[in-house]
């Protein structure tokens, strides 16, 4: 299972396909942004401003680059990135072949351009890789340098059809129930050591003594670089980290098979990301497709993604360490993605502490998604996720949830909360501080989904519902229908929604919720459910011609006169 291998089996036919590469054309001008992604917007945005690059140029080969696979051309790729730095500004030309590297650190002014055949393949050596002070997962702590890193920059850029693949499967470990038995035995066969129980696959001995010190890469417990030496071999690092860059570019290249996240833009402001392709196995632990934490004006268009975790997710720290950077991720566009695996479609949270705001995302399709459109987040965290609007959305085969917002990504917060017969204790509901997150002010329409395990997922807080969440315009095909609890002001239009569990809409504790034209699926259960004592205000016209049975149902301490159901 080497990472050659797995390219080869992967991309097979792109050897069939690729021409020999050749330079760009390169210019001092900037590629300017296609104004129709400013088309439709819900709320007022800059223009995204693009790197400048000079017409100047260098081939890597110039610095005894030697794309054979096996000599390591750290250093004549750093030389190629300093000339060109040192110039002023320009491109650096990898041509077609298969580049051996350690880490490629980056400089202001700089295009990396890889030609259409070019594999940058990043090594296995994790010597190469040292220990830094960096910022991860939401949380200041010790990590691996990434195999791409920048930092403090201006006018970077990756352009060109090239390949970069980080060597994942030689970093991750590996779970048996993720795998074919055959798959399992060549894994087993082909090094590495697996745990006690025979569940897990580690790369090596001193990741699996690492795992048994911390169930983490982030810990308390560890202080100075010479305390994160115990547990280096589980530091996993992302395989594109920018952090505090402005005027960024990712045109066109694949970026794949990633020691942990693989693109990770983090405080970054005037990010462009089109026309590029992310990959990671299915079973790729945290192999999510993309992170953007704390971006300020950011766009992704025309990508696609097939990962083994969340594929586009956006976040903005977590719990005390995020509220205190206040950095939220603002005015970000999403448009004409596809997603293929990925755990879910679009996502944000869970790590969404220092606020979330501004964001459009319209004409993705989800093929295969765990979830699709994903929100997440749990007590503690803090934070306002408010100004979402997602439209023309396009889903099949979603083996969870088609739309999911769930606050209780702690799931044992939620069973503190519940009584032996299943009612809410108010007693143990918090009180709201610093901590309660909060989500408000979202707008979901023009959605289709053809099977899901469930259609609708609203899940709040009792202590801060979600607030304020329109969902219009949607054709639906699962198993479940909807549930809805501790929402305030939710309000439905035209929702067709096939099911084949009843009830197929299930209102808990939800108030001032307003449904017309929902048409629901016929049975002799009851079509629609509302319970908990703080359901009120409801409002629901179901487009139905059956006649002469009860098609609803409400629970016990139900206000009876504040729910208003009827038929047409």
């Amino acid at each position: 299972m080497s990472t050659i291998s797995h390219f080869i089996q992967k991309h097979f036919y792109l050897f069939l396909l690729v021409l020999v590469g050749c330079s760009p054309k390169n210019s001092a001008s900037a590629i300017h942004n296609n104004d129709s992604i400013y088309q439709g917007l819900e709320f007022d945005m800059p223009k995204i401003v693009e790197p400048v690059f000079p017409d100047f140029s260098v081939l890597i080969t110039k610095y005894g680059a030697v794309g054979d696979g096996q000599t390591l051309n750290t250093k004549a790729i750093a030389k190629a990135i300093n000339v060109v730095s040192e110039h002023g500004g320009g491109t650096v030309n990898i041509p077609r072949g298969i580049w051996l590297t350690g880490p490629i650190i980056l400089k202001s002014n700089v295009n990396i351009h890889t030609a259409e055949g070019a594999l940058v393949l990043f090594s296995t050596d994790k010597d190469l890789y040292p220990l830094i002070d960096i910022n991860i997962k939401g949380v200041k702590s010790v990590h691996r340098l990434s195999p791409i890193y920048g930092k403090d920059l201006e006018n970077v850029a990756f352009t060109g059809h090239g390949i970069f693949d980080g060597s994942g499967d030689a970093w991750r470990p590996v779970k048996k129930a993720k795998l074919t038995g055959s798959q399992w035995k060549e894994l087993v066969a082909s090094g590495g050591v697996v745990d006690e129980k025979g569940d897990v696959w580690y790369p090596s001995e001193q990741y699996l003594t690492a795992a048994k010190l911390t169930d983490n890469d982030i810990s308390e417990n560890f202080k100075t670089l010479k305390d994160y030496q115990k547990i280096k071999d589980r530091l996993r690092p992302v395989l594109v980290y920018l952090i505090n860059c402005n005027k960024v570019l990712l045109d066109g290249p694949v970026f794949q098979n990633s020691p942990d996240w693989c693109l990770h833009p983090l405080m970054c402001q005037n990010l462009t990301i089109r026309n590029v392709d992310v990959r990671n196995p299915w079973y790729a632990q945290n192999g999510d497709g993309i992170d953007i934490e704390s971006c300020k004006n950011s766009a992704l268009t025309n990508c696609t993604f097939d990962v083994g975790d969340d594929a586009i997710c956006v976040k903005s720290g977590k719990d005390k360490a995020g509220r205190d950077r206040g950095m939220p991720t603002e005015n970000l566009i999403v448009k004409n993605c596809t997603v293929y695996h990925g755990h879910g479609g679009f996502t944000v949270g869970s790590e969404m502490s220092g606020g979330v705001k501004n964001l459009h995302v319209s004409d993705c399709t989800f093929i295969g998604t765990n979830i699709g459109l994903r929100f997440k987040s749990t007590r503690g965290r803090g934070g306002v996720v408010q100004k979402v609007y997602i439209s023309n959305i396009d889903m099949i085969h979603v083996p969870d949830v088609a739309i999911s917002f769930n606050l209780y990504y702690n799931p044992s917060a939620a069973k503190k909360l519940k009584k032996t017969d299943g009612s809410l204790d108010e007693e143990s509901i918090p009180l709201v501080n610093e901590g309660t997150p909060q989500f408000k002010d979202i707008s979901i329409k023009n959605i289709t989904c053809k099977g899901a395990r469930q259609a609708i997922y609203l899940q709040g807080l009792p202590e801060m519902n979600l607030q304020n969440v329109n969902l219009e315009n949607l054709n639906m095909e699962a198993t479940k229908g909807m549930v809805c609890m501790d929402a305030d002001s939710v309000t439905i239009r035209n929702l067709h929604l096939q099911t084949t569990k009843f009830p197929a809409i299930t209102l808990d504790n939800s108030k001032n919720v307003s449904m017309n034209d929902l048409y629901l699926s016929d049975s002799m259960e009851p079509l629609i459910s509302v319970k908990g004592e703080k359901s009120k205000q409801v409002k629901i016209n179901l487009m139905s011609k059956v006649e002469n049975r009860k098609f609803y149902e409400l629970g016990q301490t139900v206000n009876q006169s504040s729910i208003e159901i009827e038929k047409r």
